[in-house]
């Protein structure tokens, strides 16, 4: 009945999709919203000779919405859909469905020449590879260099240094994504890798969540109390976190690269004075959240090996230097990172290799969605953490978690 549902209210958007105009192969590609993902896919179009011609479909702007969308399409099994851009955390959901295809052969050599670790192994669900890494992202620590003489290493170091500031009338906050939402989760999860441990063992099929995640949640608990934590830290996004540094209320913030060039845009008055460094930890360095998107091919799609194509053009090496340059995605490829240009536009991309090093990645399960779901409603706020209890609470619902399906009916 869903199926049939689903079918009739898509029947519109997919009619002509799969198809082929005039000996040319249509290929739809569904991705978030990129300003210039249409003249990166302009350019495989020319590049492919008549072989294929991709066609951009843009998915809604939240994470939320993106999946929802894709998810029910593909339970649908609509043809109209070839390649996926997918959220890092999106692979083992789509995968053991079986609503994606593995990446096998040339195809796989291809993806995998010259991809950095970390985000390689974001496409890769129980052994084998489901899609082509495509942009990667890591948290740093940005700060003021005019406030603070050097950067903290240690979560606590930023709160005896709000301390310091505010007993100065200075900004003092330490901007972090705390609401009830992925931001939360992504900051628990670095946090309990920083500490030693996991969200769930290493298959995917269970909870961990031991002594580090005590610990961990001791010091989310704190730093929610301290001097460094805004009032607003329960209702904190990425971009309020952005906005308080940039209106000069903050010090610090833990947060993506794509602050920079908003500073730089505009406060470049402060820009002379906005540093990065590592990922805070607890007892030292900690471990940075991992980010990012892939590209995946539909199950369903009637041009598979257009679409394969397709995707490998969309993420070769001038493809995401274009989104690197224009679009601030950073690349999966690591020789992106030496062309020239990088170096004005990423003045930290050192950092960032740096980071991927060691990044924390978000736990791998066809049920990340579900799992995402109860941490972040557990933790809020983060004042209100009470490690022990929480502790309990997060392995009793993350434990109920994983027994369900994780998907959309």
């Amino acid at each position: 009945m869903i199926r049939t549902v689903a079918v009739a209210l898509l029947a519109g958007a997919v009619a002509g999709c799969g198809s082929s105009e005039g000996g040319i192969a249509q290929v739809n590609l569904y991705n978030a919203p990129q300003q210039n993902i249409r003249a990166i896919a302009d350019r495989c179009n020319r590049l492919a000779g008549g072989r294929y011609r991709i066609v951009v479909n843009v998915l809604p702007r939240d994470a939320d919405g993106q999946r929802e969308q894709l998810v029910r399409r593909l339970a649908a099994g609509d043809p109209g859909l070839d390649v996926l851009g997918l959220d890092v955390t999106w692979t083992a959901e789509l995968a053991e469905a079986g609503w994606i295809r593995e990446w096998t052969g040339s195809y796989a050599e291809r993806a995998r020449a010259g991809t950095l670790a970390m985000p390689l192994d974001t496409a890769i669900w129980r052994g084998k590879l489901y899609a082509a890494p495509y942009n990667t992202n890591v948290q740093l620590l940005w700060y003021r260099s005019d406030l603070v003489a050097a950067a903290p290493v240690t979560w606590q170091g930023i709160m005896d240094a709000a301390g310091r500031l505010a007993a100065e009338g200075k900004p003092a906050y330490g901007e972090v994504p705390g609401a009830q939402y992925e931001g939360l989760v992504v900051w628990f999860n670095s946090v309990v890798a920083s500490a030693g441990g996991s969200i769930l063992t290493p298959g995917g099929d269970a909870v961990a969540l031991g002594p580090p995640a005590l610990r961990a949640l001791g010091v989310m608990r704190a730093y929610a109390r301290s001097k460094a934590a805004d009032p607003s830290l329960p209702n904190t996004h990425e971009d309020e976190a952005r906005l308080a540094v940039e209106g000069g209320r903050a010090a610090f913030e833990v947060n993506w690269p794509y602050v920079y060039a908003s500073m730089a845009a505009n406060r470049p008055d402060i820009l002379p004075y906005f540093k990065w460094a590592g990922y805070p930890g607890i007892d030292g360095p900690g471990r940075s959240p991992l980010g990012g998107a892939n590209f995946a091919i539909s199950r369903y799609s009637g041009h598979p090996r257009e679409a394969f194509e397709a995707a490998l053009c969309l993420r070769d090496a001038e493809s995401q230097r274009i989104a690197a340059i224009k679009d601030g995605l950073p690349p999966t490829i690591e020789a992106v990172y030496a062309e020239p240009e990088m170096a004005r536009v990423y003045p930290m991309r050192q950092a960032i290799l740096d980071a991927l090093k060691t990044a924390a990645p978000r736990p791998k399960t066809p049920v990340y969605q579900n799992v995402s779901t109860v941490i972040s409603a557990v933790l809020s706020p983060p004042a209100g953490i009470d490690p022990p209890v929480t502790l309990a609470d997060l392995r009793r619902q993350v434990g109920d978690a994983l027994q369900s399906k994780g998907v959309l009916p």
